[in-house]
């Protein structure tokens, strides 16, 4: 637990804090409007067919982008961050899938939810017991899955954008290495047919993270160094997470 002290906001009375709170629930009100109406354009996006065949590993077969919609319409796929050379996944990706909720819920709009990586199923599995998760995650390791959809950066292999922008110093900078970037990519089956639909990048993950969500109502928000007021920050951009098993 962190020992730093923040910065409060002013006292005032009790009317004084209400005129206030109503202004901001204007502006609340407001916004929810504006992203009912984000979301709206979202889904009016249109979509592409999948001509490639992409294989992955699972903990009982080989399996192809089809059979991980598990026979439901939609398929959400979460790109986790793990380098097949790495022993750990990704502690912000680890910090995701925590706030990630019962699957049940997705499964009754017919929707799924899994993970992929590129490191070797082994590797996912060990780290998915260690972390007591139960969502289906597999292993892109032998297909151009991640590169494709711009979870996996190199050039070598056509894939040197992120977040729908060229990267050219990232590129060079890797000298033809890979790197792991985090994402998530949505996909829509018509009987054998399967649509690309999204794919979200960087802060578009934003929204999925619940415990952000429950900072962002608090006094001390998410206590990052990038917020406003300043004062209220004991670190960058999510320097304070960690692995829920890494706690003090």
């Amino acid at each position: 637990m962190s020992t730093f002290n923040p910065e409060f906001p002013k006292i005032v009375t009790h009317e004084q804090w209400l005129a206030e709170r109503k202004e901001l629930l204007i502006q609340e009100k407001e916004f929810t409007k504006q992203r009912d109406e984000l979301n709206s354009k979202r889904r009016r996006l249109p979509m592409v067919k999948i001509e490639k065949e992409y294989t992955f590993e699972g903990p009982d077969d080989k399996l192809n982008l089809s059979d991980l919609f598990e026979g439901r319409r939609q398929l959400i796929i979460y790109h986790f961050m793990f380098h097949p050379d790495w022993d750990e996944g990704c502690p912000s990706c680890s910090f995701l899938v925590d706030n990630i909720g019962h699957l049940s819920h997705l499964h009754a709009r017919n929707t799924t939810l899994a993970l992929v990586s590129r490191a070797p199923l082994e590797k996912l599995e060990a780290y998915k017991t260690r972390l007591d998760w139960n969502l289906p995650w597999y292993s892109s390791h032998e297909s151009d899955f991640n590169y494709d959809f711009h979870a996996s950066i190199n050039q070598k292999k056509g894939s040197s954008e992120y977040n729908y922008t060229e990267k050219p110093e990232l590129v060079k900078s890797l000298n033809g290495k890979t790197a792991e970037v985090p994402g998530t990519s949505v996909f829509l089956r018509d009987g054998e047919t399967i649509f690309h639909t999204y794919s979200s990048y960087a802060r578009g993950g934003d929204l999925l993270l619940g415990t952000y969500n429950w900072l962002d109502l608090t006094a001390l928000g998410r206590q990052e160094a990038w917020e406003k007021p300043k004062g209220r920050s004991d670190g960058p951009f999510m320097s304070w997470v960690r692995r829920h098993d890494q706690y003090d």
